[in-house]
């Protein structure tokens, strides 16, 4: 197959996307765009001069730029530009399906309601379902750097909006904020019957992939690459079909590896690991799920049946129902014996 009839044939392919964290979705376009509609100023003199500052060596100098970027996100209108800018290209992606993260605390602690960026976020949703037939649930993620008492405060406000929010999970700072410390918080969201997912595994060891599976009861691991360090966690993952959610490009860029071509991506699969694609943040590194999956398949020389693979891994670790998992399915399998 040519390069340009497996590209083709990898846009065609049925995606989902279940790391995705909306305000990293925020281009500097639209970054600029929104800081002029709110009088917002923002430490750059341009376009060109923010994304030159996108050279990060670890997470934290990622997040610290991420949540500088994030004040200029002020009104209703704002979180549904910022949605439908990353579902329009979603759509272009062929992503049949999303499980997107927002975090209220990034919103709230600068005095913006947690209503205005949930109703934002979901109405967004809903009109890109309507019209690009893009699936959605909606994740509601507390911010590890801070304080698991914080985290209760948030919660109590998303409950007269749980039945808008599909689950809850854990994001930011990794390195010193074990999953241990949201233990209560968690216990309390399962007993209100939210679906529960963490980081975990990426900067921060395999044992807190261990405590995000023991202490806070997670469907799905985000990152989780470092389990691989663990031969017993990766024995546990594939017997309960646990998945991660292995977002590569961001990887790179924030130096977990070196290169992709030494990403062990391939290396989860064959262990029988129900490894995902997906692009965390896109905006800042550099690559939307679709070019995820062409760079994956280019520097790891993934298989057509590799590839297919993923994709059924995707559908699988989805909170899709179980027609709509059949459906997307059966769509793969057509592809994988497509002669292109």
């Amino acid at each position: 197959m040519s390069d340009s009839a497996r590209a083709d044939w990898l846009r065609r392919l049925p995606k989902t996307e279940l790391h995705l964290h909306i305000e990293g979705t925020l281009e500097p376009e639209l970054m600029f765009a929104l800081a002029r509609r709110n009088g917002v100023t923002l430490p750059y003199p341009d376009v060109d001069a923010l994304r030159a500052a996108y050279d990060f060596h670890n997470l934290q100098s990622f997040l610290d730029l991420y949540y500088a970027g994030a004040g200029v996100l002020l009104t209703e209108a704002d979180f549904y530009d910022l949605t439908w800018a990353y579902l329009e290209r979603a759509h272009a992606d062929h992503v049949v399906h999303v499980e997107i993260f927002f975090d209220p605390q990034t919103h709230t602690d600068r005095g913006v309601p947690f209503e205005t960026a949930l109703a934002g976020i979901r109405r967004a949703l809903v009109d890109g379902e309507a019209k690009f037939g893009i699936g959605f649930k909606l994740i509601l993620c507390f911010l590890r750097h801070l304080s698991e008492d914080a985290g209760f405060a948030t919660l109590e406000q998303a409950l007269p909006y749980l039945d808008q929010i599909d689950g809850v999970g854990l994001d930011s700072s990794e390195r010193g904020h074990p999953p241990e410390k949201f233990a209560r918080l968690f216990a309390r969201c399962k007993q209100l019957g939210l679906a529960r997912v963490a980081h975990a595994g990426e900067e921060g060891p395999a044992d807190y992939v261990w405590q995000a599976i023991r202490l806070l009861d997670v469907a799905r691991i985000d990152h989780g690459v470092r389990a691989l360090e663990d031969d017993a966690l990766v024995a546990y993952l594939a017997e309960h079909r646990i998945p991660l959610t292995v977002c590569p490009l961001s990887n790179i860029k924030l130096r977990v590896f070196d290169t992709l071509a030494e990403h062990p991506l391939r290396t989860l699969l064959e262990r029988g690991l129900i490894a995902t694609i997906n692009s965390d943040d896109p905006a800042y590194f550099g690559g939307y799920v679709g070019q995820n999956w062409l760079a994956c398949a280019d520097a790891l020389n993934l298989t057509r049946a590799e590839l297919v693979q993923l994709a059924k891994n995707g559908i699988e670790a989805s909170w899709m129902d179980d027609a709509a998992k059949a459906r997307w399915y059966a769509d793969i399998d057509t592809l994988a014996f497509d002669p292109a």
